[in-house]
């Protein structure tokens, strides 16, 4: 997310950096640069011009920092300006001992409200220790109720249903009497939407919010439609006093406008974002971290955090222990694809790392996409291994490698590459135990992966080719 944006501005402070001596000029011709690339992005334009200015007076009005030099105090400046206008700081859901506490879910159809409805049950049952229960109001689209019974089951989250009544109003007082009957402390109302804001939709959803009282009403915006998000967004709010807002497809958000305007036109934080179809596939929004990822920063937090949630701690320290002796296998290198593969996607992954980790080097969609494809293959070789070979590849022969080959769908060539280049993985397995996972993250971009590393499977390619002729 913020591909677009990030890379313009990170040239613009790149040039700022490159200044022996800061002036006024090099301040204006930045913000000028800065200026064009937020408006490229669909920020809207109030905001923009706002932000320039503040980060203009700023720049040219402070005294520098005695650690920064002037070019880094425009860079500081530019990104504390950048977290104000995300928000500021994290803001989370408020909850109170009332049960039970009801979240209202609102926003334009097609949205994705339903799905992230499940999202959110999910998140707040996991992190939060919340018993929720959800419910869905939307009596108008077909199948509405249906598809939020479908993915409560997917979750493995309660759903209330009752199909003898297709009032809203009946829905959500049964609902809130099941709560209180039940001990269920949260409930999440899945509204109904509309392809527009029209006025039966808004008379519905007061009832709604006059009949629950509920502590939070989140609207749901899809990021892909930049301005008209933060339009709509401010249309709720002016109606119904939105206390937070949930930006849907981050992932396959390139520019980034709504999430930079939506807090300061409405007023209301950014509180999750939604970055993929899968149901864990829900983040927490936190406006530093988002700046530090859109100026090159990285987000080096979240990435610690998701590690820590994935990874097995036990395993790790015997990872560690076998590096010390030297005896890391094939067996131990599959364990660690499998769980790089828990942690998400590589381009997420290397989103989240500073640029200067990885030399300055802008890794495209379509290179993450090859390297993933790689991971997968060089795991295919491995799994056609028995557990001896993986455990001790100087087994490998020519024959077992043929046997090997035919069974992972790959060529000898490539099997031999990869036992060829094993010793440099176990290399950079222990750049990993020091250097974390930025050090893996590095080796995967400079092309190590086993069987595949530094274009493994194009050479392998052209040397059939050359023995062919």
């Amino acid at each position: 997310m913020f591909e677009a944006l990030s890379d313009k501005l990170k040239k613009v402070l790149k040039d700022l950096r490159g200044q022996g001596r800061v002036t006024e000029a090099h301040v204006e011709a930045a913000m000028r640069e800065i200026r064009i690339a937020l408006l490229e992005a669909d920020v809207n334009y109030k905001v923009v011009k706002s932000f320039v200015d503040r980060v203009k007076e700023k720049a040219l009005g402070q005294d520098v920092m005695g650690s920064l030099s002037p070019a880094q105090q425009v860079v500081k400046v530019v990104y504390d300006e950048m977290v104000e206008m995300l928000g500021g700081t994290s803001t989370q859901l408020l909850f109170t001992k009332r049960i039970p506490n009801v979240v209202m879910i609102v926003g334009l159809q097609g949205s994705g409200k339903t799905t992230t409805t499940g999202k959110l049950a999910r998140l707040l049952v996991e992190t939060q220790k919340r018993r929720v229960l959800l419910l869905s109001v939307d009596v108008y689209r077909p199948a509405a109720r249906q598809q939020l019974a479908i993915i409560a089951q997917a979750i493995g989250q309660p759903v209330f249903e009752a199909p003898d009544t297709s009032d809203p109003l009946e829905l959500c007082r049964r609902a809130m009497r099941e709560c209180e009957l039940t001990g269920y402390d949260t409930l999440l109302v899945d509204t109904a939407g509309r392809l527009h804001i029209d006025e039966d939709l808004m008379v519905e959803l007061q009832q709604i919010k006059r009949d629950t009282q509920p502590t939070e009403i989140l609207f749901i915006a899809d990021a892909m439609t930049g301005q008209d998000a933060v339009r709509s967004a401010q249309e709720f709010h002016e109606r119904l006093g939105l206390t937070g807002v949930i930006l849907t497809k981050m992932e396959g958000d390139s520019r980034g406008g709504a999430a930079l305007s939506i807090k300061e036109v409405t007023g209301q934080p950014i509180k999750f974002i939604g970055v993929g179809e899968r149901y864990d596939a829900i983040e927490s929004f936190y406006p530093d971290r988002i700046a530090q990822r859109i100026l090159g920063m990285g987000d080096v937090l979240s990435l610690i955090e998701k590690v820590q949630a994935e990874v097995d701690q036990d395993k790790a320290i015997e990872l560690q222990q076998k590096l010390a002796r030297d005896k890391f296998s094939l067996e131990d290198f599959r364990d660690q694809l499998r769980q790089m593969k828990r942690l998400g996607s590589l381009d997420k992954l290397l989103d989240m790392l500073p640029s200067g980790l990885l030399g300055g080097v802008r890794v495209t969609p379509e290179q993450t996409a090859e390297m993933e494809q790689k991971l997968k293959l060089t795991e295919a070789i491995i799994n056609s291994m028995t557990p001896a070979e993986r455990r001790d590849h100087t087994l490998l022969n020519a024959s077992r490698r043929k046997r090997i080959a035919r069974g992972s769908g790959t060529a000898v060539q490539d099997v031999n590459q990869m036992i060829n280049e094993y010793t440099e993985m176990r290399k950079m397995m222990r750049m990993m135990t020091s250097g974390g996972l930025g050090g893996m993250m590095g080796g995967l971009v400079g092309g190590g992966v086993p069987g595949f590393g530094s274009g493994g499977r194009r050479k392998a390619t052209k040397r059939r080719k050359k023995k062919k002729r």
